[in-house]
């Protein structure tokens, strides 16, 4: 996700995954972001590297780059150091934290940096922390922060479905009987 808004702010992306459609909704929600005064905190560093780890928990070879900054042959796996340390102090002072999503690819030692950092902050915040997605839900539990969190779903769009108002199938036909 968040290479495709890194991209709807114009910056290239190298290879990084993201999602081409959503470009313009990503440069909508910026636009409105900026104008209601609300913060989107994006990655100002990335690490990156020439190709996705094979075995996924392979070695492999990294740098960490400006967000703005990202080779064109290569792509994002993992938030930078920089990035690691703004997200773990704005977690501090969060009285609410949604997390759908690991940082990296947290299954790869190297690249699990990010992920390990934003983990550890939400462990010790006395936040609300509501983890969303069956990726998140891995990372958080096997990083041992599970018992720390306040609420894991391993259903990531579900949760933020349920978040934003929306009738989930599996709620209405339970509440029904």
């Amino acid at each position: 996700m968040a290479y495709t808004f890194l991209a709807a702010k114009g910056y290239g992306v190298g290879t990084s995954l993201l999602d081409e459609e959503k470009i313009g909704y990503c440069k909508d929600m910026l636009k409105k972001a900026e104008e209601k005064g609300v913060k989107i905190l994006l990655p100002v560093d990335c690490v990156v590297a020439k190709a996705f780890p094979d075995p996924i928990d392979g070695e492999i070879e990294v740098t960490a780059v400006d967000a703005d900054k990202i080779p064109a042959d290569e792509m994002g796996l993992d938030i930078g150091p920089k990035t690691a340390e703004l997200f773990a102090n704005e977690v501090k002072s969060a009285k609410t934290v949604v997390w759908n999503g690991p940082m990296g690819v947290f299954e790869n030692p190297t690249l699990a940096k990010g992920t390990i950092a934003v983990a550890k902050s939400l462990a010790e915040t006395d936040a609300i922390t509501i983890i969303g997605g069956g990726d998140s839900a891995a990372a958080v539990n096997t990083l041992g922060f599970g018992d720390k969190m306040t609420h894991i779903s391993t259903g990531g769009g579900a949760s933020l479905e349920f978040l934003e108002g929306k009738e989930l199938p599996g709620i209405v036909c339970v509440n029904d009987k």
